[in-house]
């Protein structure tokens, strides 16, 4: 066997080297002050034959400073002060307010069979929950929801994509049908990626596709650092690189870094949500109509307390954790889709998470917000499934990709199609003014621009 280092020396059999590697890794854990997230991070293959030992990767997480987080703690006290003299006028003004009853009458889109077949599965003793639909003999896509939602955000995919492949919209732990813990811990990063795992492995699949909209966007980036073997393509919708994602967050937004600091409060974030009749669901999904029948399934399912203590746990551990600059850039082909009227997300926090892509494409749905897949479902589809059934492209590169911002910001218009080494970049910039011209896209090679429309 050869081992990495200053000098190849093969080793015979009968050398033990387990004490020698345990030792390393220890050092290797002390002397870092990251944590690894997978407990597969280092697949060692023992092999006589003086092949070198075979590393999975370098994923590891970093917490971020304590500075940030006694900020965090002393923001989210003044928040939730703020909050408390909020509630107290408002029960002097309107002393009839109350939190919303929950809803027993389940919706009939819950239950219609023709998204597919409803299953259940146990993951680590927790049970998850999944709307099943394709043939089984087809590629495997894995559909994660965002934040507030479920397996039904998915509604306009699932009809689509199974008569190309086999599709699973995944209840996240705490959502919809799956289980809903109430403890904190059971809601930590590394649980829930070992579960995601284990979940893919349970289909009995070596590898699938992933699409991710908000949080299972964010989910989805620290599952392809982590086991990017288990991954064929990766589709963020809505969703920066989780390194980037809490400062791209705007003021308008219901969920934002204001409300993040909420909610790390106990019990008051889940009476507020729970206001008005579900206020909350509404201004979040303000691209339903008020009485839209899926409106009322979101209402049925997030009508509970429970129903949101699970969800904002996510929200209580993720905003401390950041990927490791020493991490290897990402090498799963990655589609990030947003849209050009998504004034939740910065147009900025999707261009930069490129940085941390070695293959990307970017594309910008015209006419929609932060819910693309929900707004334009057609044009949408069209964009993944092309995506997802690109063979052997000769104009993708392995290259690295430029790492300025500007450099991969060049250009401008709604459609945004670019992959690997140099920046092809035409996205729909904005000022205060309004929206600029037209600029025909800049790269170091024109060869190399690769530019679709919309039909």
């Amino acid at each position: 066997m050869t081992m990495r280092g200053p000098s190849y020396r093969p080793l015979s059999p009968d050398v033990n080297l387990r004490p020698y590697i345990i030792f390393n890794l220890v050092l290797l854990r002390i002397s870092s002050k990251t944590d690894y997230v997978s407990n597969q991070l280092f697949d060692i293959t023992y092999c006589y034959t003086g092949t070198p030992i075979k590393m999975k990767g370098n994923f590891r997480t970093e917490s971020i400073s304590l500075c940030d987080k006694l900020w965090m703690v002393i923001r989210s006290i003044g928040v939730g002060l703020w909050v408390i003299c909020k509630y107290f006028f408002k029960k002097v003004c309107y002393p009839n307010s109350a939190l919303s009853a929950p809803l027993n009458k389940q919706p009939a889109c819950l239950v219609d069979a023709t998204f597919g077949h409803h299953k259940y599965v146990k993951i680590q003793h927790t049970k998850f929950h999944y709307v099943e639909a394709g043939q089984h003999n087809l590629p495997v896509v894995l559909l994660l929801h965002g934040f507030p939602d479920f397996w039904i955000g998915w509604r306009y995919q699932l009809p689509i994509l199974s008569t190309h492949f086999h599709v699973i919209a995944l209840d996240l732990k705490g959502f919809g049908d799956s289980e809903k813990p109430l403890w904190r811990r059971s809601y930590k990063l590394k649980r829930i990626l070992q579960e995601l795992k284990a979940f893919i492995k349970t289909l009995g699949i070596s590898e699938c596709s992933i699409i991710g909209h908000d949080l299972g966007g964010l989910l989805g980036w620290f599952l392809v650092h982590d086991s990017p073997e288990l991954v064929d393509k990766f589709i963020a919708v809505s969703c920066p690189h989780p390194n980037v994602y809490w400062k791209t967050l705007t003021p308008q937004y219901i969920f934002n870094s204001n409300w993040v600091d909420f909610v790390q409060l106990p019990y008051l974030p889940e009476m507020d949500a729970l206001l008005d009749d579900l206020k909350i669901l509404t201004v979040s999904h303000k691209h339903l109509y008020q009485k839209d029948d899926y409106l009322e399934a979101y209402k049925y399912s997030f009508s509970r307390m429970e129903d949101w203590t699970g969800p904002m746990n996510y929200y209580r551990n993720l905003p401390y954790i950041r990927v490791c600059k020493s991490t290897d850039q990402i090498k799963v082909k990655t589609l990030l889709v947003q849209g050009d009227k998504n004034h939740n997300i910065n147009l900025e926090g999707v261009i930069r998470s490129t940085e941390y892509c070695e293959k990307f494409l970017l594309r910008v749905i015209e006419g929609t917000g932060h819910f693309p897949h929900q707004e334009n479902p057609d044009l949408f589809n069209r964009e993944i499934l092309k995506f997802l059934q690109i063979q052997n492209n000769p104009k993708l590169s392995d290259k690295v990709p430029s790492k300025t911002i500007m450099g991969r910001f060049i250009g401008a218009g709604s459609s945004i199609v670019r992959y690997g080494n140099s920046v092809l970049v035409n996205v729909q910039n904005k000022t205060k003014n309004g929206v600029l011209a037209n600029i025909p896209s800049i790269g170091r090679n024109k060869e190399d621009c690769s530019i679709s429309n919309p039909d």
